[in-house]
């Protein structure tokens, strides 16, 4: 078995999920007591976040480079950033690296190819949604048509992460809020949905809407799932 190094803690809500769902995978691949062989450098959020909303990319980029860094000194074979908005600086960590990064939206883009999905929604922070790194790397590398939501339901989208859900605070008005935005990307023709941030997967599941939901963070656990049970 491979060893996985997280990049966590963006926020460790998402990231304690992202935990689990390695382990559970795992354990059902090769039953018995096995658990996921895992190292995990866990950033504040408070730092992180700051930098994100003043602008300072290249900052925020530099302390993952470094925590990536030491991932791989301590024996990591490969690299997760447990987030999708800090994807934003994968090149940054990948430059920083001898092992491999295994990327979010590859994982999730792939798995929307083989579902026969072309067309597709995109929820998640502000960053996300509106910058390229993410959507572009959709577009550019597997031919996906994305959608997004309009501008007040993305800062609605945005707001409800930092306030809420990165905080572990799980409200039924924000569930139908979110549950509004994917009706009305649905609308508009979006076959499914990308639930762009890993802490969104806490709020809404699919048994709270008809639209195909293409959860990020149990897409990229699972990816990282079969890298790390794949032969060297």
């Amino acid at each position: 078995m491979k060893t996985i190094g997280m990049l966590g803690g963006m926020s460790w809500e998402s990231t304690a999920h992202y935990y689990r769902l390695i382990n559970e995978g795992i354990k059902e691949a090769l039953g018995g007591l096995h658990s996921g062989k895992i190292l995990l450098h866990s950033v504040d959020f408070a730092e992180i976040e700051q930098l994100q909303h003043q602008g300072k990319w290249d900052q925020a980029g530099q302390v993952l480079a470094n925590a990536a860094r030491s991932l791989e000194l301590a024996g990591a074979d490969g690299v997760m950033i447990c987030t999708n908005t800090m994807h934003k600086v994968a090149p940054v960590v990948e430059q920083a690296l001898s092992i491999p990064l295994l990327h979010i939206a590859d994982a999730t883009a792939q798995a929307l190819v083989k579902a026969g999905v072309s067309k597709v929604g995109l929820m998640g922070t502000a960053f996300t949604m509106e910058q390229d790194f993410y959507k572009g790397r959709l577009v550019e590398k597997y031919a996906l048509d994305v959608l997004i939501p309009d501008d007040l339901q993305r800062t609605v989208v945005h707001d409800i992460i930092y306030n809420e859900l990165c905080l572990g605070s799980i409200q039924d008005a924000s569930r139908q809020a979110y549950i509004d935005i994917i009706h009305n990307l649905t609308e508009q023709g979006a076959k499914a949905i990308i639930l762009g941030c890993t802490e969104i997967g806490l709020l809404v599941q699919q048994e709270h809407v008809a639209t195909p939901l293409f959860d990020t963070t149990a897409i990229h656990a699972a990816e990282v799932v079969r890298w790390m049970l794949e032969s060297n």
